[in-house]
């Protein structure tokens, strides 16, 4: 905190005033929806995060919304490009604090939420259901990825050297919130695992459990567990920082 002399001007006369001004500016928060999502699915959890002093920003992954006509054509690297280009918007605001930058990835953005950590700065990161992907096919668009080998690969336990992603936890040290669905039919628990045994130097792990929830959170109530779960994080991680 500090302070800021003013001069306050009345009926002739000029009084002197005092304004405390913190010295960081507000959190901000990225949003990263999933493959084939958008930023829709995010809109709600933005605003009730906004509404504890954040600066939040949802947006479209090329190849998705307005631009899902090119969805064949987008590689995870094209995505990726997308993700460091809307950090790089929302850490520009005029009143972020860039040192307090939280990430919120669901499945595929999850996934590029973890890569995103070795190219800037991220003090938080929430993953829902994360996704894993081969190395090789970073530059393959994501429409043509074998889906037979990629499910294989979930399941088998993977070591952080040999993934690029994983490899990103290990050296993540800020603190995580890792959220699984009990009855996911597309990222099985292997992957979580995977993840979970990355974080090797998180300052702190959170890590929490969907009862009864899908992949896609299709249920209203596993929507607003997962809610309640993030907006109570945010809290005591981002907010309570401050």
């Amino acid at each position: 905190m500090h302070s800021d002399p003013v001069s306050i001007h009345v009926d002739g006369q000029v009084l002197a005033g005092t304004v405390a001004v913190p010295k960081t500016g507000v959190p901000g928060v990225l949003f990263v929806h999933g493959w084939t999502g958008s930023q829709e699915t995010d809109l709600g959890r933005s605003q009730e995060i906004a509404s504890l002093g954040c600066v939040c920003l949802t947006f479209d992954l090329r190849g998705h919304a307005g631009t899902e006509s090119i969805r064949q054509s987008v590689a995870p690297a094209d995505n990726m490009n997308d993700v460091l280009a809307a950090y790089d918007t929302l850490a520009a605001h005029p009143i972020i604090d860039k040192s307090s930058i939280a990430v919120i990835g669901s499945s595929y953005g999850a996934y590029l939420a973890a890569l995103l950590t070795e190219e800037r700065p991220v003090r938080w990161l929430s993953l829902r259901v994360p996704a894993l992907y081969r190395d090789d096919d970073w530059t393959i668009p994501k429409g043509r990825h074998d889906r037979l080998a990629l499910a294989h690969y979930r399941q088998e336990r993977v070591d952080p050297a040999d993934n690029r992603a994983l490899k990103a936890c290990t050296r993540f040290e800020g603190d995580v919130l890792l959220v699984e669905s009990e009855v996911d039919d597309r990222i099985p628990h292997a992957t979580v695992a995977n993840y979970l045994a990355s974080f090797r130097r998180a300052r702190s792990l959170t890590y929490r459990i969907v009862e009864g929830a899908d992949h896609a959170l299709s249920d209203p109530a596993a929507r607003r567990a997962f809610t309640g779960m993030l907006v109570r994080w945010i809290r005591e991680m981002v907010v309570g920082a401050r």
